[in-house]
């Protein structure tokens, strides 16, 4: 009976690879943060966006969202609290919790304002709400030189 583990599919996974089973993909195997952390739900409604974005772990402190050039991004921080090498309380044997910064970028229109968009954190969770604004159509004005003659 298989059961699941704290380190992978199996207990002894990197000890056998490459000894009776064939090497498996290692993006696969050691997968980076980047596909665990930011994974956003977006829902359209009918006067704008809801962006549900999962942060776990991260404190309201070190979660920024910048708006630039209709280009709303999010960045998040999380950083490791070292304990001291003389710790008695043991050692890891496997670490996969990650620190370190991840970031997201979304598209929102250069129409938006950093006052139009709400922003909360709550439970691991951020949420945003994006209204949406009709892009004014760009009127191409004809300008003529006046011909003297």
């Amino acid at each position: 009976m298989l059961m699941p583990s704290i380190f992978g599919d199996n207990l002894f996974d990197d000890f056998f690879d490459g000894f009776t089973r064939p090497t498996r993909n290692v993006s696969n195997k050691y997968r980076t943060p980047q596909f665990d952390v930011m994974r956003t739900d977006v829902k359209e409604q009918d006067n704008g966006y809801e962006l549900e974005i999962d942060l776990p772990g991260y404190k309201k402190e070190n979660v920024k969202a910048e708006l630039s050039d209709g280009y709303l991004t999010i960045t998040a921080e999380a950083k490791s609290e070292e304990k001291q090498e003389d710790d008695k309380s043991g050692k890891y044997i496997r670490r996969e919790r990650y620190y370190g910064s991840s970031s997201r970028t979304f598209y929102v229109g250069k129409d938006i304002t950093q006052e139009d968009i709400k922003a909360k954190f709550e439970d691991g969770i951020l949420k945003l709400s994006v209204p949406k604004k009709e892009e004014k159509p760009v009127v191409e004005e004809n300008k003529y030189i006046t011909i003297e003659g």
